[in-house]
């Protein structure tokens, strides 16, 4: 019992890793730009296609994979932040989500058109399979392996944001865009070069999450809900916030599905609402 309740717990703490990654970058964009953008899981739709076509098509290893769909993914975004999304900065929100969503059933029908509707083979490395034995338990390699690399990009961000020149940079375009203007900072290019972050966090973890959340293209409507719960939970523009409503939702959910499979995704939404009546502004607000 003890056991299992462990390993539940266990595969909660890595499914919620990797909302957090994917769902990060979607708090930066909605909390610091002040930007809906529901076609955020579209870019980690390219990180997963990316990694496939990769390691399927190129026999390129995995972990060779993983830089590529972070660049490729972060590119699109560049590019659609240049040509369309910077256009609609200053619009209404529900001209973003109307915009935004847009662009996720074009992204779902190109994918579609590519790739075709079905699930994509995923094709790990020797390495990453199976389990190990640790007290008493055995835990999934890839799972494990996810958590560590969740541990490093989370503190590898902590610090970009918090503890650099361009994190401050980005603070101080979204507090007062005319003032840091002043200053002599190109807000345009923070803008970009920020939205590309996301983007590009965004399609590491579709890369990453092949295995545990499988590839097909309506993966961005599948999980669009999940990433803007993880937002929405733990406060947006924030990272701490998003991390740990990650976690809670992650084990709630892997829970709920393994104790009572009855009710699904029904236990996550509870849970949804009842964390967002007790804190409405979101775990963790973003400091000025």
């Amino acid at each position: 019992m003890i056991g299992n309740m462990i390993g539940v717990l266990f595969d909660g703490i890595a499914y919620g890793s990797l909302l957090f990654l994917i769902s990060v970058g979607l708090s930066v964009t909605m909390g610091m730009m002040n930007f809906i953008n529901l076609a955020h899981g579209a870019f980690a739709m390219i990180g997963g296609y990316v990694c496939v076509t990769l390691l399927g098509r190129l026999g390129l290893p995995f972990l060779a994979t993983l830089p590529l769909a972070f660049v490729a993914a972060a590119l699109v975004g560049l590019v659609l932040e240049r040509t369309l999304y910077r256009r609609l900065y200053k619009a209404s929100h529900l001209d973003q989500v109307l915009f935004s969503i847009g662009l996720t059933f074009m992204a779902v029908a190109g994918t579609t058109w590519l790739f075709g509707p079905t699930q994509q083979p995923v094709n790990l490395p020797d390495w990453l399979r199976g389990q190990v034995h640790v007290l008493g338990l055995d835990l999934g390699v890839y799972r494990l392996f996810l958590i560590g690399v969740v541990v490093l990009v989370t503190a590898a961000l902590v610090l970009l944001i918090e503890r650099t020149r361009f994190g401050a940079r980005i603070r101080a375009a979204v507090d007062n865009q005319t003032a840091a203007e002043g200053l002599g900072i190109n807000v345009s290019r923070v803008f970009s070069l920020t939205f590309a972050l996301g983007s590009g966090l965004a399609g590491l973890g579709g890369g990453l999450g092949i295995d545990v959340l499988g590839l097909d293209p309506s993966f961005p409507v599948k999980y669009m809900v999940y990433f803007l719960l993880v937002v929405a939970v733990g406060g947006a523009g924030s990272i701490k916030g998003p991390l740990i409503a990650a976690l809670i939702l992650g084990v709630f959910d892997v829970a709920g599905k393994y104790y009572v499979p009855e009710v699904g995704a029904f236990v996550i939404y509870t849970l949804m609402v009842v964390l967002l009546i007790l804190f409405p502004a979101g775990l963790v607000r973003r400091k000025a």
